[in-house]
């Protein structure tokens, strides 16, 4: 299907282009959206006598977007979950997660503004672009941690999660000391039993 793009849309034009895309591309997200006309005789007269006014509106919107852009940019927020000693976390941080999050920080953004390919599955900072206008786009970090410390632990830089060998290593270490408890446990039950044998031993030497 043509459509004439109302806006700049990231890898296929700017506005006023005329650009082949899928169908269910169109029907599903550009037309609905309104970021799109299907490209019709009737279409590019009206898009061209509109022109004016489309543009001035973007222009108006690309600038509070900048105003916004500009106290968002380098932003940073704590998402606190469960994860593994390794850093796997148990669930994931989604883009409707990270929206919430910096709504709650004084930012009025929504889950489709924030750019994540694929949710967030593992401990740590990530930054994550947030597409504020077709044109204005910034970058926030997303402190992903077990808890307030850990997050401010990352924050400065330290690894929170322990690697496979260290994994490996700290399991042995536990093991260990669990047989050892265990065997002195074990001795110590049979220097009881030895103490009883010979005080049973001696009371019957003293009867006899």
């Amino acid at each position: 299907m043509e459509v004439i793009l109302l806006e700049r849309i990231q890898k296929l034009g700017q506005m006023g282009d005329v650009v082949r895309v899928r169908d269910g591309f169109a029907r599903n997200f550009l037309l609905p959206q309104k970021k799109a006309l299907r490209a019709t005789d009737a279409n590019r007269n009206l898009f061209e006598e509109q022109r004016a006014q489309l543009e001035a509106r973007n222009l108006e919107q690309k600038k509070e977007a900048e105003a916004v852009g500009s106290k968002l940019d380098g932003e940073s927020v704590i998402l606190i979950r469960q994860a593994s000693e390794r850093g796997q976390l148990y669930g994931s941080v989604s883009t409707r997660d990270i929206a919430e999050a910096l709504t709650e920080a004084g930012f009025s953004i929504a889950r489709t503004q924030v750019v994540l390919n694929a949710p967030i599955k593992t401990l740590g900072l990530v930054d994550v672009p947030i597409r504020l206008h077709p044109e204005v786009e910034v970058n926030v970090a997303i402190n992903v941690a077990r808890s307030q410390e850990e997050a401010e632990r990352q924050a400065r830089g330290e690894d929170v999660t322990i690697d496979a060998d260290e994994y490996e290593e700290a399991e042995a270490e536990v093991e260990a000391e669990e047989f050892f408890e265990e065997g002195a446990e074990a001795e110590l039950a049979e220097e009881a039993d030895e103490v009883a044998e010979s005080e049973d031993v001696a009371d019957d030497e003293d009867k006899a």
